[in-house]
């Protein structure tokens, strides 16, 4: 096996949930875009196939697959739905710190009812005024005996409303900057946690996006994950291995699309002849190929150097966000082109995908916040 090559067993995968995609989740894809409504039918698919604890460790109920193998499986399913691809990853990414920094007696109580598919959770960092500057956040957290009692409001949550558990970064020392920040566990149902507005959005409008509302909210303190005052780096620990996820989201979006356009000009014909066999067209699909491999490159490598343990996972996971995010928008805007006017319509899923690509450039970090991570990687 070459270094540029999968495990038989990764590519098994792959094959496994390609098939469940196009059965099982490609079919309902338009609707959810269309009603903006939770593709519940895909999710109830995803996890009747055993999916739903893929990346979770296997004492906690889950398969205990890689970053690499959960990637593949978040490019498939992004292939066919963008918005589907989110509930592959979302409830991880909520729960990595308290995987990481958890007492066993919370991660024995959250993460089993989640890798089995019965919940669902959600990562909840920003807030109107703290997006890129997470250290603005205003939510509090004040300890009041065995409980912590929280206040604030959370923006921009995946599965809002959807999800049973929200991991909230919140200020229990407020003059302390980003080293004030804790992370506390709170469930749907605990007096105070409310789901306000939901956002209409232009793309991934199949995956909520809400605000999630805390108002004299007591929680246990046995819910609080690792230390007082290390939320911050339980946060960025997160996106660390998140973002290369967002990057194989891209990347599915991207393989979509082009797939999408390859059938299409071999079909569509023009001044006599299929618009494929035009050399100006072949051109323009062979640097979208071009750049959909590369991003395939830069993704699988982040995924396997956060497997293994590496150094320098901090830029590789940025490096991947980055590029992979940056070919989707393009892919799929030269695939919109690519196919004309029906390319525009709602008739073929290329303006979906055009949609959906853009916000993998803003969330989990913007383009310009990777090019700052980068950056200081290099100084350091």
């Amino acid at each position: 096996m070459t270094p540029f090559e999968l495990p038989d067993e990764i590519e098994e995968l792959r094959t496994s949930v390609r098939r469940l995609a196009q059965s099982e989740i490609e079919p309902h894809a338009a609707q959810a875009d269309d009603e903006e409504s939770f593709p519940r039918a895909s999710w109830d698919a995803w996890r009747a196939a055993g999916f739903a604890g893929l990346a979770f460790p296997e004492d906690l109920g889950g398969q205990g697959a890689g970053i690499l193998a959960h990637a593949v499986a978040v490019e498939e399913v992004a292939r066919v739905c963008g918005s589907s691809s989110l509930f592959t990853f979302i409830s991880k990414l909520g729960l990595t710190a308290l995987l990481d920094h958890g007492s066993d007696e919370l991660r024995e109580r959250v993460v089993p009812t989640v890798a089995s598919g019965e919940h669902q959770a959600s990562y909840c960092l920003s807030e109107s005024g703290a997006g890129s500057d997470v250290a603005g956040m205003q939510a509090r957290a004040v300890r009041d005996g065995d409980h912590y009692v929280l206040n604030g409001a959370k923006m921009w949550i995946t599965n809002a409303g959807v999800s049973h558990y929200y991991t909230v970064f919140c200020k229990t020392d407020p003059a302390a900057g980003h080293r004030g920040i804790s992370a506390i566990v709170v469930e749907a149902g605990t007096p105070g946690l409310s789901i306000g507005k939901l956002e209409h959005k232009m793309g991934m409008r199949g995956s909520p996006t809400g605000e999630v509302l805390l108002q004299d909210c007591a929680v246990p303190a046995a819910n609080l994950i690792g230390d007082e005052g290390r939320g911050f780096y339980y946060a960025m620990g997160a996106l660390d291995r998140s973002r290369p996820l967002v990057g194989a989201q891209a990347l599915g979006i991207a393989q979509g699309a082009l797939d999408l356009a390859v059938a299409y000009v071999q079909e569509r014909k023009q001044f006599g002849q299929r618009i494929g066999d035009f050399q100006g067209v072949q051109f323009m699909l062979a640097d979208l190929a071009a750049a959909v491999d590369a991003a395939r490159l830069v993704v699988y490598r982040a995924c396997a150097l956060l497997d293994a343990g590496r150094p320098g996972t901090a830029r590789a996971s940025s490096v991947a966000k980055l590029l992979a995010s940056d070919a989707a928008m393009r892919v799929t805007t030269d695939v919109v082109q690519l196919l004309g006017g029906v390319g525009y319509t709602r008739e073929l899923p290329a303006e979906r995908m055009m949609r959906d690509a853009k916000v993998t450039q803003i969330y989990e970090g913007t383009n310009q916040i990777q090019r700052v991570v980068i950056a200081k990687q290099l100084f350091a």
